[in-house]
């Protein structure tokens, strides 16, 4: 890692960061606001082609904005208030310092992370421009490049590899995350905000289908659309903010993924109810004024997604999982009513005990419920929880109707009737509405506290001695359990990296070094594992680790002499990343070599030669 390029960066994200508090962003919302912002810049530069100098505009940029401020701020001009320090501060600066060095030491292991996520990055950052018609090595070519974008801008400065990635991915959940303590009324009330610690700690036990060790963003869509509800609430009486960070978040976010748009839907949603609220006119000129504002908004939001939606269909003839209508049609047409019916039937069965998304659903409605009765009971005050949880459990309803659509129109049959990758896609509106459910919590519990006043609150302001002791013992119990649970994260991240030290991507590691310049190469990966290579993982994995679109993977070597002298000779290199009795043994046969067990080779007409690493 380049410490003096990852300074450059963090000056960089923290003029940014200023700059918007300056305008008038929430503290909380500056980091990921400046991230989201870098982000359509970068895509930007990307579109016109000029991204390696985009990056550095951009970077540079945010460090003349610091120095700007700072000179400023020396002169007695455009100073920002300071918040101060609350116990999740130092929560968040601890747990998250303590993340982020385990993720660095971490290695990519997750299938998706090279078949495009990881390979998209590489490709950003060593070929300086999107992927064309040309570049087969990327498949996904309709995926949006808003993370990629953001992770190439992080490694391009701190130095490419697997836990530079996965720390710049990190960066982004982290400072979405930070956002949610914006809906804290009084930050000074410990039981409040660690209640919201304990909700992000417990969200990643619903996200352990992929951890954080990974770079696909089942976790960035929920998180980012967390932190621009929470903008939208805390803006709503800024029309000028409330406008301009709708649009940009719903810009992002549609640039992270075509998926996206379930979660937009819920922005653009939660941004009409509020301009209806907070226009005070007669109803045909309110009707005008929302329908306006709204409609320009959400438009703006649209238009980088939908310069990227004709960038697609301009430089690729097929892409894998865009959005299209004719495809959806043509999907639909060659599908019998009996293929969904059973896709349907096995996604309803999905909803048991047994699984942990619907586990995370009952978790949501029985804490909101057992909530509302509590504070009625105790306080004798209404809340908005149960209205909530309605709007809650139709967002559930709703998602799970558009995946079973993903299912049936997205994806080819063998793969939707297994419901591939379902707790994975299920984590995400999971963890969207635990963080919603958990701000309405502590929302509800800040107006049922005895003293209302936030100025007026001290240790004296309790109802009673029993009240007050029960706060401080509530308050010390979430404390442990939320440093518990997130160091459970830490130590469950730190244990699959060393479960996974024998898989093909660490073996590759060893007998060879990565490639960076993007190549052509024939590379035979040889693998004794036939699953791996009939999911073509290790296919996948020899891609992103060499670069090239012409590698591939074997396990069976069952056949003649001269067919597998033929076989050999097809490629440039071989690599061996784990024994292969069949292989070696052939090798011994044909080319009389027997040392051929592990390493990477060069093919020549009489063999293998050994390449060191």
């Amino acid at each position: 890692m380049a410490w003096f390029g990852l300074l450059i960066f963090i000056l960089a994200l923290i003029g940014y960061s200023d700059v918007v508090h300056y305008l008038g962003i929430s503290p909380y919302l500056s980091w990921i606001t400046a991230i989201l912002l870098q982000i359509v810049i970068d895509d930007l530069f990307a579109m016109v082609g000029l991204l390696r100098l985009g990056l550095t505009i951009v970077t540079v940029t945010g460090v003349l904005l610091l120095v700007i401020r700072l000179i400023g701020g020396f002169f007695g001009k455009a100073r920002l208030p300071f918040e101060g320090l609350h116990l999740f501060d130092f929560w968040m600066l601890g747990l998250g310092f303590s993340m982020a060095n385990v993720l660095r030491h971490s290695p990519l292991i997750h299938y998706d992370n090279f078949s495009h996520w990881a390979l998209i990055v590489k490709f950003l950052t060593f070929e300086g421009r999107l992927p064309g018609a040309n570049d087969s090595i990327i498949q996904f070519t309709s995926y949006p490049p808003a993370t990629a974008l953001w992770l190439t801008q992080f490694v391009t400065w701190v130095g490419f590899s697997d836990g530079t990635m996965l720390v710049a991915q990190f960066i982004l959940i982290w400072a979405a995350t930070y956002a949610i303590f914006g809906i804290l009324r009084d930050r000074s009330r410990g039981l409040l905000s660690l209640i919201l610690c304990f909700t992000i700690a417990l969200s990643y036990v619903f996200n352990i289908a992929i951890r954080l060790n990974n770079l696909l963003v089942d976790y960035v869509l929920p998180i980012i659309t967390v932190a621009a509800l929470v903008g939208i609430y805390l803006y709503r009486q800024h029309p000028r903010l409330l406008l301009a960070h709708s649009a940009v978040f719903i810009a992002a976010l549609m640039l992270v993924k075509n998926s996206a748009t379930f979660f937009v839907m819920i922005i653009a949603t939660t941004l009409l109810i509020v301009l209806i609220q907070q226009t005070r006119v007669r109803w045909l000129q309110r009707s005008w004024q929302v329908g306006w504002r709204w409609l320009l908004t959400v438009g703006m939001g649209l238009l980088p997604f939908l310069w990227w939606q004709q960038h697609v269909h301009q430089t690729f003839t097929v892409s894998k999982h865009e959005i299209s209508a004719h495809a959806y049609a043509d999907q639909l047409t060659t599908e019998s009513t009996t293929t969904l019916v059973k896709i349907g039937y096995r996604l309803l069965a999905q909803l048991n005990f047994s699984s942990l998304s619907f586990q995370g659903i009952l978790l949501i409605n029985a804490t909101l419920i057992i909530a509302a009765l509590l504070i009625r009971w105790c306080t004798h005050r209404r809340t908005h929880l149960l209205r909530v949880l309605l709007g809650l459990d139709f967002i559930f309803v709703l998602y799970f109707a558009s995946l079973y659509g993903m299912y049936a129109l997205s994806m080819p049959y063998r793969e939707a009737i297994v419901l591939d990758g379902y707790e994975r896609y299920m984590s995400s509106v999971v963890i969207l509405n635990l963080f919603i459910a958990a701000m309405a919590l502590v929302r509800a519990m800040d107006g049922a506290l005895f003293e209302q006043r936030v100025e007026k609150r001290d240790l004296r302001s309790f109802a009673s001695v029993f009240t007050k002791k029960l706060y401080q013992m509530s308050t010390f119990i979430l404390l442990i359990f939320a440093i518990i649970m997130m160091l459970s994260e830490i130590n469950g991240t730190q244990f699959t990296n060393c479960y996974n030290r024998n898989t093909v991507p660490r073996q590759l590691s060893r007998i060879a070094r990565p490639w960076t310049h993007y190549n052509h190469t024939k590379i035979l990966v040889v693998d004794p594992h036939a699953g791996d290579v009939a999911d073509y993982y290790v296919g996948f994995v020899a891609h992103y680790y060499f670069f090239t679109d012409q590698a591939v993977g074997r396990e069976n070597f069952m056949e003649t002499p001269l067919q597998f002298g033929k076989t050999i000779q097809q490629y440039q290199y071989v690599a061996i990343p784990e024994y292969h009795h069949t292989f070696t043994v052939m090798m011994r046969h044909v080319y009389h070599q027997a040392n051929v067990r592990t390493g990477f080779f060069k093919v020549t007409p009489t063999g293998l030669q050994r390449i060191k690493n």
